[in-house]
């Protein structure tokens, strides 16, 4: 046994806990405006793990970083081109139909509004006639004197009015909608501003990711470094493994949707829709659903047996990812409980905003490595998975299964 004595650990101040809880009032209050940067930085970082093994396998074929990194991002703005390029005329037709078609729409959701509050007024001028009648009769079972009936007179003014609150209020919510648009595309400005900032900010890390991951150590104290180097490291495989089998993903339901809409809509609209699908399938659980509602908009214009058609074709591309896709790409990278994610989802699109369900999957596995390796080894070193799963049978009081 060893007689070093341990070194002794001073307590903190009371002046350092002050300026930790300033620092941390100072970091809540500017959350807003760091954000986007704080989001810039979490993309910037799983998207450059993400290429990095194939960066270092181009390596020794180009020379060097900079140049596979450069054929990288070559290849990834030639690609953004043609999409932008095959997506644009089909997008402009759609959007020109559908704003010819709006007012078709209006005029068929007017009729049954319009029915709806004609009901409503005879309905009130019955209750109306019913209560005057049952005064009358109490009156006279009283004895009281009746007032001399007085003739209603009909008030068309008021009763239009009142029967048109309804469509006016949802044209005013219309209106509201449209004056939104405003904000949204404020909002796709900013959007765009932190793609582009995370494009070129993955370019120059993949060129030299060194300096980056040495400040991280660097931030850590030195007894420590071991278990970041592992942490590091897991991190470092997971993340390639959830990017291949996000894109991979994506893929398969983009074509699967394009070749069943190119049977309803023809291939203009349904290269439109096989891009949405494809890009919303990134938005883990939300995405098809998300998906589905251009698609809808689109069969609601054509009227007949279209919608169904289009909801059957998205329960059948659900059921696909979800007995198919899902168990064979995303279950060997993504292990994670759904409400886990879904929870993850909230708390960063309350954080970041909308792009923050692009990292809201990631973090949860992030976050399960981090518990692995600094609290589980540390509290929990002889508890394996399969003791919590039968500690969490006892909880619900179910049984073990026979055999086991």
């Amino acid at each position: 046994m060893s007689n070093n004595p341990k070194p002794e650990v001073k307590p903190h101040s009371i002046s350092f806990y002050v300026i930790l809880a300033a620092a941390l009032f100072v970091f809540i209050q500017t959350f807003s405006l760091l954000s986007p940067i704080l989001l810039s930085f979490l993309l910037i970082l799983l998207i450059s793990l993400a290429f990095n093994p194939v960066i270092s396998r181009m390596r020794a074929v180009t020379g060097g970083r900079r140049r596979a990194t450069g054929l990288v991002a070559a290849a990834l703005v030639v690609v953004i081109v043609l999409i932008g390029w095959a997506s644009f005329a089909p997008m402009k037709a759609s959007f020109t139909n559908l704003s010819k078609q709006l007012p078709g729409y209006w005029e068929r959701l007017q009729k049954p509004l319009i029915k709806m509050e004609q009901q409503a007024v005879l309905s009130e001028e019955k209750l109306q006639a019913e209560v005057t009648t049952e005064i009358a009769q109490t009156a006279t079972a009283e004895g009281k004197p009746q007032p001399a009936p007085r003739t209603a007179q009909p008030a068309p003014p008021k009763a239009t009015k009142e029967s048109g609150s309804i469509r006016s209020s949802l044209s005013n919510m219309l209106n509201s909608v449209a004056g939104s648009f405003t904000a949204m595309a404020f909002n796709a400005a900013q959007i765009l501003v932190v793609l582009v900032t995370v494009f070129f900010g993955v370019a120059l890390t993949l060129m030299n990711p060194r300096p980056i991951i040495g400040a991280m150590f660097s931030l850590v104290p030195e007894r420590y470094h071991d278990q970041m180097l592992t942490i590091v490291q897991r991190i470092g495989k997971f993340v390639p493994r959830w990017a291949l089998a996000t894109l991979l993903g994506m893929a398969t339901i983009g074509v699967l949707v394009f070749l069943l809409m190119w049977l309803i809509f023809g291939f203009m609209d349904a290269l439109v829709l096989g891009l949405i699908a494809g890009v919303l399938e990134a938005v883990p659980y939300l995405g098809p659903l998300l998906s589905a509602v251009p698609a809808l908009l689109l069969a609601v214009g054509k009227g007949g047996m279209t919608p169904l058609w289009v909801v059957l074709a998205y329960i059948a591309v659900q059921a696909l990812e979800n007995n198919v896709i899902t168990p064979l790409i995303m279950a060997r990278s993504m292990k994670s409980h759904p409400v886990a994610v879904i929870f993850s989802m909230l708390l960063c699109v309350a954080a970041f905003g909308v792009l923050g369900v692009l990292v809201a999957a990631p973090l949860v596995a992030i976050v399960d490595i981090l518990h692995d390796e600094l609290y589980r080894k540390r509290f929990l070193p002889t508890v394996t998975d399969a003791d919590l799963d039968r500690l969490a049978q006892n909880a619900l009081g179910e049984k073990q299964p026979v055999g086991k």
